[in-house]
């Protein structure tokens, strides 16, 4: 065959098309060694070869031969039996990665602390990721005015605000307020909560969490549990989960590496 002829494979019903080049990219592999007819598992039925293994598996396993690295799909579950397909095509390197625990995706749990007083509302966020720590850090802003006599939850766009550093007590959390707190004579400091890419400003610590609740969901976490920590201080936890994103598996001879930080969308190719 010459190395750009296309091949049809059909593995347990699931057709696929490539070339010559790709199953010789691996010259010691089970799929390179079927195209001159010596491996007794692999035989031509109607020009097709034909594989009796798993055949939603197998994209997998093509994708490894074209691009020496495999997108794992957020919800993938099935590692053993990849990595059996992996040993059955011969292809090591592959299968001494999918064995590994190290690669397999860890949960991120995110954790929001709320504390509604009368006038004000108390937030921490705790995160197992540093990255989405740092990220709501950057798309939430904290602004104050100082408002004189009676204080109202209307907001006046013609009064100055000034913003108000986050409190960071660690990599892996944040703490801020909203509402209003009493200082000396009859002022009062307001504090308003803007989170990007809303541009509301809002003082109302229910309306607050609502929002955040909400971009929580839209970047990827689920709802795990909601629970009350404390009913003396009115100390509400809920806890999320992150549908993990893609996990490339680049592999390259008998060193990998874990790119996490792309997210690639896997397309079965036919």
């Amino acid at each position: 065959m010459s190395n750009q002829e296309v091949v049809t494979i059909n593995v347990g019903g699931h057709k696929f098309t490539t070339v010559v080049t790709t199953l010789k990219r691996f010259p010691e592999c089970k799929l390179a060694r079927m195209l001159d007819g010596s491996d007794p598992e692999i035989r031509i039925i109607n020009g097709q070869f034909f594989i009796d293994r798993d055949g939603d598996l197998f994209r997998f396993i093509l994708d490894y031969m074209r691009n020496r690295q495999v997108c794992i799909p957020p919800d993938f579950m099935e590692y053993e039996a990849l990595c059996r397909e992996a040993e059955f095509y011969e292809l090591r390197t592959l299968a001494d990665v999918l064995s590994k625990d190290s690669i397999r995706p860890r949960a991120e749990i995110l954790e929001v602390r709320f504390s509604l007083q009368e006038t004000h509302s108390f937030f921490r966020i705790f995160c197992s990721c540093s990255g989405t720590i740092e990220m709501l850090a950057a798309r939430i802003s904290i602004l104050v005015d100082q408002t004189a006599g009676n204080w109202t939850y209307a907001y006046q766009p013609t009064k100055p605000m000034a913003p108000v550093p986050l409190q960071r007590p660690s990599h892996h959390d944040l703490v801020f307020q909203c509402g209003n707190d009493f200082s000396a004579g009859e002022e009062f400091a307001a504090r308003y909560v803007t989170i990007q890419p809303d541009e509301r400003r809002l003082i109302n610590g229910t309306n607050v969490l609502g929002l955040l609740v909400d971009i929580l969901l839209k970047e990827g976490f689920r709802l795990l549990s909601t629970r009350t920590v404390s009913s003396e201080e009115k100390v509400e936890c809920y806890t999320f989960e992150r549908v993990k994103r893609p996990q490339i598996l680049t592999i390259g001879g008998h060193s990998t590496e874990n790119l996490q930080s792309k997210l690639v969308k896997s397309q079965r190719r036919k």
